[in-house]
Order: C-alpha cells, then sequence, then structure tokens
C-alpha cells in the first residue's frame, strides 16, 4: 500500500526528503506550457506543506508519453539520469513528483525504465498526493497496474484522434500542421480545441502564387531559394531558411489548390485556394510545375562525381573558415569559384586553379622544404622510405614494360612479344609484392602514397599533369581530380579574398597556407571528393601508373 505524503517522516524516521518535480503535457498549441506550469505549481504546494526541499524541476511541453510518438522527452530522460547518477548524502531520500502517473508514462517500457532507475538509487515515486516505495512487492504491483491503465488510456485517445481526423476527413476540414500561406481560426468544441476556418494568409499566400510562376516561366529551384530566403514577407513562422526541399513541398502542395489528403487521396476542402490558383488557369500552372518537378526523368544534380578542384576545399578569407568557397556557372562567361554563402568573393576558376596548381608543384619541386614538412624527422626513416620508394618505382616500370610487350607484336609472325600468360604470371608475382611494399611506404613515412610520389619524382609535374607516349615509353596518366582534390588538402590552405587590383589573381587574393606554416588548416573538410583511399585504392593506380 502507498503511504501518505504527511506519515512519511514516521515510516522513514531521521531522514531529509528531497524532491525532483516532473510535469509533461501532449497537447499544447500555445507553446506556452501552462498545463505543465499548473502541474509544478500542484508539486510545489506538496513539498511544502510537507517540507520537501525542491532539488530540481523537469518539464516536458506538447510531447507525448505514448508508444506512438516520435519526438524524445529530454527532460524525462535528464530526470532519468538525475535518479541514477546524482546520489544524495546518505540522510538525504529523495521523492520524484508528478501530478498523475500518465505524467510520466503512457506504455510499459517507459514504467519499467523508471522503476529501475527508482530501485537502483532507492528514490520514492510520487503522483495523485501518494508516495511509493518501489522496494515493496505491493507498490511495484500498484504501480504497475497504473502504468497499465495509463497505456490503455494512451491507446482510447489515439483511436479517438483517428477517428476524428478520419470525420474531418470525410468532412474536407483541415487537419495537422498549419500549412504556410494560411491562417486559422479555433473556437473550443466539445472541450477540445478545434479548427474552424482556415483563410489565406495576406502577406503568405501571394507569395506562394509567385513561387509558382517562378518555377512555371522555366528558373531553377536555387533561384527560387535565394528569393525566399531573401524576401521578409516570406519568412518561415518557425525561424528556418528555405532549402530546395521545403520550398519543392511547397509548391507541389495540393492545400493551395483547396484539398484535402486523407490516406493517399485528395478530396475538396472546406477552405478557399489561393487567390489566382482558383481560376483553370492557375490550376493549370499549378498542374505543370507538379508534373515538372514530379518527372521521374528531370535531373536536380549532374551527379555524384567531383567536378571542380576548390569547391568545398577552400575557404572565404572575408567569412573565415566557416565558409567554403563553391563553383557555379553563369549565363553568360566562364564558371566562377568563390563564397557559397554571400557571393562577395569570386574570381574565375580557370585562373584560381591554374595559380593554385603552379604554387603547389613549385612547392614540391623544392625537395628540402617539402620534404622536412611532410616526412618525420630522422635520417633513417628518410633513407628506408627512399629505398623503399625506388624498389616501388621499380616494380611499376616492370610491369609497365611487360603489359606494354602484351601489346606489340612481332611484324614477321604477328605473335605478341610476350605471352598473355606470362603476363599474368608476372601479375600475380609482382602485384602482391608492389601492394606490400607501398604499404611498407607508408607505414615507414607516415606519409600519404599520393604525397610520396609527388615528393620522390624527379619532375613533380609529370606525376600532376602525367606524361604522353614517346617512343618505347607508354604514356603514364597523371592525378585524377579526386587525388589533386586530396592533395590540396593534406597539403595547402586556399583562402579567397578580394582583389587589390583589378582583376589580378595573384598571392594577396589568393593567399596559400602550407603546412607547417602559419593558417595551415590541418582538420579535414568532411565533404565529397576527397580521396581518402587506401594505398590499393583505385585512385592510386592512376599515380603510380599501373591503372
Amino acid at each position: 500500500m502507498p503511504f501518505a505524503p504527511e506519515y512519511l517522516h514516521l515510516v522513514f524516521p531521521n531522514v531529509t526528503f528531497e524532491a525532483l518535480l516532473y510535469g509533461r503535457n501532449s497537447d499544447d498549441p500555445s507553446k506556452l506550457g501552462s498545463s505543465v506550469d499548473d502541474q509544478l505549481t500542484t508539486g510545489r504546494a506538496l513539498c511544502d506543506r510537507h517540507s520537501w526541499r525542491i532539488k530540481r524541476e523537469f518539464k516536458d511541453t506538447d510531447i507525448s508519453a505514448s508508444r506512438h510518438t516520435t519526438k524524445v522527452r529530454d527532460d524525462f530522460e535528464a530526470l532519468l539520469d538525475t535518479i541514477v547518477n546524482d546520489r544524495p548524502a546518505a540522510s538525504v531520500r529523495r521523492i520524484v513528483v508528478a501530478y498523475e502517473a500518465s505524467r510520466y508514462y503512457r506504455n510499459l517500457e517507459t514504467y519499467v525504465r523508471l522503476r529501475s532507475a527508482c530501485l537502483t538509487a532507492n528514490v520514492l515515486l510520487c503522483y495523485n498526493g501518494q508516495v511509493y516505495d518501489l522496494s515493496r512487492r505491493d507498490d511495484r504491483k500498484t504501480t504497475a497496474m497504473h502504468a497499465v491503465d495509463a497505456e490503455d488510456e494512451a491507446e482510447g485517445i489515439r483511436d479517438r484522434n483517428l477517428r476524428t481526423a478520419t470525420i474531418q476527413a470525410e468532412e474536407g476540414k483541415p487537419h495537422g500542421k498549419l500549412p504556410f500561406g494560411y491562417l486559422r481560426e479555433y473556437a473550443i468544441v466539445g472541450g477540445r480545441k478545434r479548427c474552424v476556418r482556415q483563410y489565406e494568409h495576406p502577406e503568405q499566400g501571394p507569395i506562394i502564387v509567385q513561387a509558382l510562376q517562378h518555377i512555371d516561366a522555366g528558373r531553377s529551384m536555387n533561384s527560387l531559394v535565394r528569393w525566399l530566403n531573401s524576401e521578409p514577407k516570406a519568412a518561415r513562422p518557425n525561424g528556418k531558411k528555405w532549402t530546395g526541399i521545403t520550398a519543392r513541398r511547397m509548391v507541389m502542395n495540393r492545400r493551395y489548390l483547396g484539398e484535402r489528403l486523407h490516406n493517399g487521396e485528395y478530396r475538396t476542402g472546406t477552405w478557399e485556394p489561393l487567390k489566382g490558383l482558383e481560376t483553370p488557369q492557375g490550376r493549370a500552372m499549378f498542374n505543370r510545375v507538379t508534373a515538372l518537378l514530379a518527372d521521374p526523368g528531370r535531373r536536380t544534380q549532374r551527379g555524384t562525381e567531383v567536378a571542380h578542384l576548390l569547391s568545398f576545399n577552400a575557404y572565404c578569407g572575408l567569412c573565415g573558415d566557416h565558409q567554403v568557397l563553391g563553383a557555379w556557372l553563369r549565363a553568360a562567361g566562364p564558371i566562377l569559384v568563390g563564397c557559397r554563402e554571400k557571393r562577395h568573393v569570386t574570381v574565375r576558376e580557370d585562373l584560381a586553379d591554374a595559380f593554385v596548381e603552379e604554387a603547389l608543384l613549385s612547392w614540391f619541386s623544392d625537395k628540402a622544404k617539402a620534404r622536412s614538412a611532410l616526412v618525420p624527422d630522422g635520417a633513417d626513416t628518410a633513407a628506408a622510405t627512399e629505398a623503399t620508394q625506388r624498389l616501388v618505382n621499380g616494380l611499376e616500370e616492370q610491369l609497365r614494360e611487360a603489359r606494354t610487350l602484351s601489346t606489340t607484336f612481332d611484324a614477321g609472325t604477328g605473335r605478341p612479344l610476350l605471352s598473355a600468360a606470362s603476363l599474368a604470371d608476372m601479375e600475380q608475382t609482382l602485384g602482391p609484392r608492389l601492394e606490400a611494399e607501398r604499404k611498407k611506404l607508408t607505414v615507414a613515412s607516415g606519409v600519404h602514397p599520393v604525397l610520396l610520389r609527388l615528393l620522390t619524382a624527379d619532375d613533380p609535374d609529370e606525376v600532376w599533369n602525367g606524361r604522353p607516349a614517346a617512343g618505347s615509353e607508354p604514356a603514364v596518366p597523371g592525378l585524377s581530380l579526386e587525388q589533386r582534390r586530396e592533395v590540396i588538402r593534406l597539403v595547402v590552405t586556399v583562402r579567397l579574398f578580394r582583389p587589390t587590383q583589378r582583376r589580378r589573381v595573384d598571392g594577396d587574393r589568393i593567399r596559400l597556407s602550407f603546412v607547417g606554416e602559419p593558417g595551415f588548416r590541418d582538420r579535414p573538410l568532411r565533404v565529397r571528393g576527397s580521396a581518402h583511399a587506401a594505398e590499393s585504392g583505385p585512385g592510386l593506380a592512376a599515380v603510380s601508373g599501373t591503372g
């Protein structure tokens, strides 16, 4: 049997009681939390009457406690953490206080978690003005029955809500979250707050029609997003910025045609379409936009492969390192690279790429400087690295020669100078050895294999851009775009500033900080296009000439 609070001091003599208050509600359209505040006020009064010191208060507003909820009750989780981990002195006994059992839980799993926490920390549970000691068998049974009742009540509420939603859908009444572009008028019906009228927002409604006209005129979704975020009347009620996803959902929402969706079917709603969409011409425009955006053959991006050297791989010097550069194509003219957010710093992409590549290859040409920055100190390490690199180069050269011989035919006999079987045997013999030496090279130096290739090459430009076939020498491919981006990320930090002289691309406009220098950013950017490949990855084949 539970304890009455006024007799608790007799059951637990010589103990000071400390309270943890919890309140929760699941329906709070005003977002004011008045119901939760009333619950906590009742709990404070109870604690004051019985001289229980309040340690901390927890409250979850507008969050259901049933098994159907998709939200996390942050304060309830904090309550459990406090019960288990914040233990009071031995002379203090804690009590968790709520208005009723359903404030804590509306499903048995949550009840078990709370019960386990209270048992572990020897904490009492209080609701409905009664105190339960969960170390006692009868109190565990009683609270478990209350938890079953609370869960059943939640299921009944859900069933009634589903029935109400079905009736409202059949009548065409609005339901769910208020859509952008509309306002609602509410009234208390049958003791519950109900929407009695939905009507066009005087400022947001025209914005939606203009957005549809924007896409119908052939303009891009990106330009629509930029316009929405720049137009004060288009500000979203939650304060968040428009994105391509939210803007697309908005212009395809058939509620603006006065239609109601239920169970995958649209029916006429009780509200009027937006002004401009109530006419046949307006509806036709809406359908054209929907057909365009819903077309499965319509490409919204060129693909996942990288296409630019510096986009997402360099920074805006004016905004700071939190803002990366992007690339875009103008209606007429060359591709630009610049600040993705404000676009207040831009430069021609071809000029910027050429400047960065020239400076990078010049840096690698200074072997002493590059080695001191990339390779760990120690003569033994440097010697082992050089020896291993020479062996890797020799194995790669041997494989290249074998592949060339296998595709070269004797003029007299018409047979290849090296048979396919012999080439396959060499591949099987030399391939694993080559991969093992590459791994050894990485371990010995601690340097990325692509960087080692540039570092040990007589001419870094030949590694970067490749070498055409010459006589009996086969062509050597250069680095892929992903590998070039990786080299930049590992070796140099690029920042773009405004020019001091008109249209001039120099070290003042594009400022480079190489590894080991002040300003170098050693934290990698987690964006697509970085080739974090292992030594044996397909990208390195292009570097070594074996792919």
